[in-house]
């Protein structure tokens, strides 16, 4: 199961540097002109989880596999991008299919060439914003006038589909983004086809210089007010920062690097959560001798749908779920301790999963 945040913004705000530390790789070219993302790069990074190393320490596992979440590198988008101006057309193509977005805002000044001429993050909130704005609704305008044909004839999907599409399309004529529209829970699958851009779950994340990597600045404070106004999060970090941690190998060299900046973890590690929560995700364990290791699935998740995170025949055959809560597998020192404390639990195929739940799954096919 595969989720993954494309990495936005206008060109040279610090989109592959970014990147590149995520990855611990030089596969995306950080280079000072626009456009030098071409392709989208794609990375799958570890998601930081103290839980997962006290599970494995307690379960004397061997081996420890955290979960991962993709991180998508796309090209810089400029003005007029709706229109296909610079490479609008493979930004649009390749950010309809992201499941979130990470918008990386530059506040920091400098001599890297600034697309717009000028710093001023909320601006450039604004550009990339109402471009994807402008695609959403001539996609939109398209498909409704198409839905409205069928549904005269009878369509019943069509007339269902209507429901979704023109409430979304006035709120981008109104200037306001999709996932502003309250949509009722059973219309969400309909909604979510239309891969509205619009439509996803936003987090802002502040480059800033290296100065101001602990505590922002006052570009940064500006974005973090306007994000929270609109319902959505943000996060600083220093691009440059991260790009030399992410080169350093040594944790002890690492730690003290950071400690000189004022910094508890690289910034890195707060972007990979934010984007965690963003598509609102949980994490599930299961943990033995040979590997404790983390697995995702969305909020809202039955067990045998957990199961099948880990294999297909398991949610196929599942018969039930020996559950332990990660608090009580804590307290109770592992699983016997569990067990013996009345902790482990025999849940069945409506159980809704809760985040840190520790697993043994039964199935039979």
């Amino acid at each position: 199961m595969g989720f993954n945040c494309g990495i936005v913004g206008l060109p040279n705000v610090g989109k592959s540097t970014l990147f590149n530390a995520l990855t611990s790789t030089a596969a995306a070219e950080a280079a000072n002109y626009p456009f030098c993302t071409i392709e989208p790069n794609v990375g799958r990074v570890a998601v930081p989880d103290p839980r997962l190393d006290r599970i494995a320490a307690i379960g004397k596992s061997a081996k420890i596999i955290p979960t991962q979440l993709e991180f998508v590198d796309i090209a810089g988008l400029v003005r007029g991008a709706s229109k296909g101006e610079g490479l609008g057309n493979q930004f649009l193509a390749n950010i309809r299919e992201v499941d979130a977005i990470v918008h990386v805002l530059r506040c920091f000044a400098g001599e890297v060439t600034h697309v717009e001429g000028s710093v001023d993050p909320l601006r450039d909130a604004e550009i990339v914003e109402t471009e994807l704005m402008l695609a959403d609704l001539d996609s939109l305008e398209r498909r409704i006038d198409a839905a409205t044909k069928r549904a005269r004839g009878g369509d019943k999907e069509s007339k269902l589909l209507l429901e979704v599409m023109e409430p979304a399309a006035a709120s981008l004529r109104e200037g306001r983004p999709a996932r502003t529209v309250t949509v009722p829970e059973d219309r969400q699958p309909l909604f979510r086809q239309l891969q509205l851009m619009t439509g996803k779950p936003v987090l802002y994340v502040c480059n800033v210089e290296e100065d101001a990597a602990a505590e922002g600045n006052a570009l940064s404070a500006k974005v973090a007010e306007w994000a929270a106004a609109e319902g959505a999060a943000s996060v600083v970090i220093s691009a440059a920062i991260e790009a030399e941690v992410a080169t350093l190998t040594d944790p002890a060299e690492k730690r003290e690097f950071l400690e000189s900046l004022g910094l508890e973890e690289p910034g890195l590690a707060r972007v990979i959560r934010a984007g965690y929560g963003l598509l609102d995700l949980i994490t599930f364990f299961t943990v033995g001798p040979k590997e404790a290791r983390a697995w995702t699935v969305r909020r809202g998740a039955k067990a045998p749908e957990a199961a099948g995170v880990i294999h297909t025949d398991f949610e196929r055959g599942f018969i039930r779920a020996e559950t332990i809560a990660y608090d009580d597998f804590i307290a109770c020192n592992g699983e016997q301790g569990a067990k013996e404390a009345g902790k482990m639990r025999a849940e069945g195929k409506e159980y809704v999963v809760r985040d840190g739940d520790i697993f043994h799954f039964r199935f039979n096919v």
